[in-house]
């Protein structure tokens, strides 16, 4: 039987056919990260953003109905090419670990979210498990369309 925090973990991995470096600017800049980050359909509407350890980050993400969500989290983290974790600061809250590896051909992607209500990631998990995929799929979709033709 796992630990309480894997209970409470929601893990996503995949390889992504681009360099460690270049999916650590895909978080670094604010104008990739609107593009990419969230479920299909979603956009964001980005207020502050301090790419840094320490930094705020407060946006709005807005449903494909138009209903804004507003959020807020903190930069904890932040190496190079390597982790990106952010601290969800609003509702619900959670730590996101970004660890990104060097792989052949690319980059493993591993996203951890650690919910801090034990209650929360059992009855959310049907909804932010593809969230998250349709995350690292819109991420993809960016680092591409970045990458020279040729």
């Amino acid at each position: 039987m796992g630990s309480a925090a894997d209970e409470n973990t929601l893990r996503t991995a995949r390889t992504l056919p681009f360099p460690p470096g270049a999916v650590y600017a895909a978080f670094e800049s604010a104008e990739v990260l609107a593009s990419w980050w969230g479920p299909d359909g979603f956009s964001n509407a980005f207020e502050v953003f301090e790419f840094r350890e320490g930094g705020r980050w407060k946006f709005d993400m807005i449903g494909p109905e138009g209903k804004r969500y507003a959020n807020l989290s903190e930069f904890v983290a932040l190496e190079p090419g390597a982790k990106v974790v952010i601290r969800h600061i609003a509702s619900p809250h959670y730590v996101l670990t970004v660890t990104l590896t060097p792989v052949v051909g690319g980059t493993q992607v591993d996203w951890a979210q650690a919910f801090e209500d034990p209650r929360f990631m059992p009855a959310m998990r049907h909804i932010i498990g593809p969230a998250n995929e349709q995350n690292l799929d819109r991420l993809t979709r960016a680092l591409a369309s970045q990458r020279p033709p040729g």
